[in-house]
């Protein structure tokens, strides 16, 4: 009895691994192999049409190949030079000069600003320093009071340092 199920079961097993085969064999004949195909002006294209790959190099690709049509191009702008090689909009010497004054001119501005804010902060820090409640004999309370001023310190330092960074790198 046991011998006549194992029997039955290597059957199965055999007729369904020359089944799946067939289905992999036939889905591969069935799916074209795909082709990357190069022209004489270099331009890529992948098909598996056979009428398509004349006059071209064409070799065989071994994995799966995912292609998106490019969008063309948006024309260049009324105004503005495009460079030939990088599609790069060119803006004149003079229009560029006065967007780099205009730049540098609104980072002044930041940058007053943001030492106001520190001056402003740095001087709360003081005055709370300078507090001392009766209720704080631990001084992990002092401590725990003065941290928001002190990150409101840093964060207005850290703020002119960056302001001055731009500043710094502009033209």
């Amino acid at each position: 009895m046991r011998l006549q199920r194992y029997i039955a079961g290597l059957t199965l097993l055999v007729c369904t691994s020359s089944v799946l085969a067939q289905a992999i064999s036939g889905s591969a004949a069935a799916g074209a192999t795909t082709y990357k195909c190069i022209d004489s002006t270099g331009r890529s294209t992948y098909t598996n049409v056979n009428e398509e790959m004349g006059g071209k190099k064409c070799t065989v690709v071994s994995r799966e190949v995912s292609v998106v049509p490019v969008a063309p191009p948006a024309p260049a702008r009324q105004g503005t030079q495009t460079d030939a090689g990088k599609g790069v909009a060119r803006v004149d010497a003079q229009t560029q000069r006065s967007r780099d004054d205009q730049r540098r001119f609104i980072l002044q501005r930041e940058l007053q600003d943001a030492e106001k804010q520190l001056v402003e902060a740095r001087k709360k820090l003081a005055e709370q320093e300078a507090i001392r409640g009766g209720d704080e004999r631990n001084y992990q309370r002092v401590l725990d009071r003065l941290k928001p001023y002190q990150d409101e310190v840093r964060v207005a330092e850290d703020n002119v340092a960056a302001v001055k960074r731009e500043l710094a790198n502009a033209r």
